[in-house]
């Protein structure tokens, strides 16, 4: 079983930065990981993504603001967010897909950017 935890999220005001942080229990070696979110009466949308590969991918909302990274031996992964919008408002979520099939989510962590 892969365990995910969130963390980083704050109240922030418009312009700022944040850094979310999601620990996942195990290495993430070849594991695609994605950060997605969720704003009040929406769908869920991905934010982010990093293949086991090093393939990178943005949503084009965030393209040239936030940015994924993440250390396989550690297995964390990090997503800055910089230059934050009120429309950035949202819970998110760390993804985790091992073996193609199974899919693990964390708890969520909120972000708030105040106008």
């Amino acid at each position: 079983q892969v365990q995910l935890v969130e963390s980083g999220g704050a109240l922030v005001q418009a312009g700022g930065s944040l850094r979310l942080s999601c620990a996942v229990s195990g290495t993430i070696f070849g594991i695609f990981m994605r950060w997605y979110r969720q704003a009040p009466g929406k769908q869920r949308e991905m934010v982010a993504a990093s293949s086991g590969a090093g393939t990178i991918d943005y949503a084009d909302s965030v393209k040239g603001r936030f940015t994924i990274s993440r250390d396989n031996a550690k297995g964390t992964v990090w997503l800055q967010m910089n230059s934050l919008k009120p429309e950035d408002t949202a819970v998110y979520y760390c993804n985790a897909v091992v073996d193609d099939s199974h899919s693990y989510w964390g708890q969520g962590t909120q972000v708030t950017v105040s106008s």
